[in-house]
């Protein structure tokens, strides 16, 4: 098993690149089911969660071709990686447990599946319970719309008689992967469909973006009210995904925990509003221009921030474990509070190995800022905890060494290659 090397110490200085956005990607992948004619998709990062959505898609019969340099959007060059889906070959609407149990988003085909095909049998994902909120929205939407669903075997199966009818649909709780499958499902349907309290995520945004450009006509996304009025079939094109909001925050916050100057480019400054104002709050001096973000923290030492995560437009809980990672060495104490995700303090234990004065009191953290860390081998425990040990890593004495990194992997694309190119030391070793 892979593990990855962090020598602390260096300032982190220079540009570097953004990747389109994980979250993004991958609901739009599976939204091409919904097309009648290939869909091209630009921007698109390498990970192993595009990589499993892909053969997901094969699976059920769809057309895959991927293109390492750039494809065709409207008419203009796309950028990075691209994928073509041609969804006019599928011919199964079951998603297997062997590839949905290794990535929950996998129930993002059902929607589609459902709207497109008039049925749907997708396997639960790994370790979820039908009674938990994020997969009962899915199927409350979808009822909503008149879908018939059953609960068996470990597998959801949903079909349709004659078309889906438009609903009003309240969600009980913002769901960011329910709103997108009973959107995609939606845009279908006989009809108009309102969704309240929905997700107002960029990444719903860019799926809806995609939606009208295949021929859907989707009005207020980013709104928690979104009217979608049905359309009978959805055509071929294309789509550029937004870059990734979690990546460029996550190169921000390395930048200011090191008291460096890093240039993020091709970003997406609107989308990372709540972020830019807490490392504004710790100190840093930050500069927008376009698709380019600047900080600089000229050599200082930050001040621990306060912050609470929420849906958007608040801070993202994606963000929540690089700021604790920050607030680990800042000047003060910082208290951070997460509302969207149990356990998601699994990081804690690991940056305590480094030397962190963290305390916990059931969903709150208070972080203690000491003046140096101290180097000692750590494990990964999730996405984005595995990114706070990075960014730990950077400012600790000594070498980091991570383990379990194939979580990195899932979120980050060439991780250890941008950080290098920053003038940190971020090298990947054979376990």
């Amino acid at each position: 098993m892979q593990k990855i090397v962090v020598e602390g110490g260096a300032a982190l200085n220079g540009e570097v690149q953004i990747s389109g956005a994980k979250n993004a990607v991958l609901p739009i992948l599976c939204a091409t089911l919904l097309a009648d004619g290939p869909v091209s998709i630009s921007n698109v990062p390498h990970l192993h969660d595009v990589v499993t959505t892909a053969k997901l898609l094969a699976e059920l019969g769809a057309g895959i071709t991927v293109d390492e340099g750039t494809i065709s959007v409207n008419g203009k060059p796309g950028r990075g990686r691209g994928i073509v889906v041609d969804p006019t070959t599928v011919h199964s609407h079951v998603a297997p447990y062997e590839l949905v149990k290794t990535m929950r988003a996998s129930i993002l085909v059902l929607g589609p599946l459902l709207a497109k095909f008039g049925a749907a049998e997708v396997s639960l994902p790994g370790g979820c319970a039908i009674g938990s909120r994020p997969v009962d929205q899915h199927i409350k939407g979808l009822q909503a719309l008149g879908a018939e669903i059953t609960v068996e075997n470990g597998y959801i199966k949903a079909h349709r008689n004659g078309r889906l009818k438009g609903a009003r649909f309240v969600f009980d709780v913002v769901s960011v992967t329910g709103t997108e499958n009973v959107l995609m499902a939606a845009v279908l349907a006989e009809g108009t469909s309102v969704l309240e309290n929905a997700a107002m995520e960029p990444e719903v945004v860019d799926l809806a973006d995609c939606l009208n450009a295949l021929g859907a006509n989707i009005e207020h996304a980013g709104s928690g009210r979104i009217v979608v009025h049905g359309v009978e079939r959805l055509h071929g094109g294309s789509h550029d995904v937004l870059p990734d909001r979690i990546e460029t925050g996550t190169f921000l916050v390395a930048a200011a925990m090191t008291g460096g100057r890093v240039t993020v480019r091709r970003a997406r400054p609107d989308t990372l509003d709540a972020v830019i104002d807490k490392l504004k709050q710790a100190g840093a001096q930050i500069e927008v221009d376009g698709d380019r973000i600047t900080l600089d923290m000229q050599g200082k030492r930050p001040r621990a921030v306060d912050l609470t995560t929420a849906p958007h437009p608040a801070f993202p809980t994606d963000m929540q474990a690089q700021f604790m990672a920050m607030n680990c060495i800042a000047e003060g104490v910082g208290v951070i509070n997460e509302t969207i995700f149990e356990n998601r303090f699994m990081h804690v234990s690991e940056l305590q190995r480094l030397g962190a004065d963290i305390r916990v009191e059931g969903h709150t953290a208070i972080i203690r800022g000491v003046e140096r860390l101290t180097a000692a081998p750590v494990m990964a425990t999730d996405l984005r905890a595995s990114a706070s040990l990075v960014l730990a890593g950077l400012v600790a004495e000594g070498a980091t060494t991570i383990d379990r990194i194939y979580h990195l992997d899932r979120g980050y694309e060439n991780l250890e290659e941008k950080f290098s190119g920053l003038g940190a030391s971020v090298r990947r070793i054979a376990g």
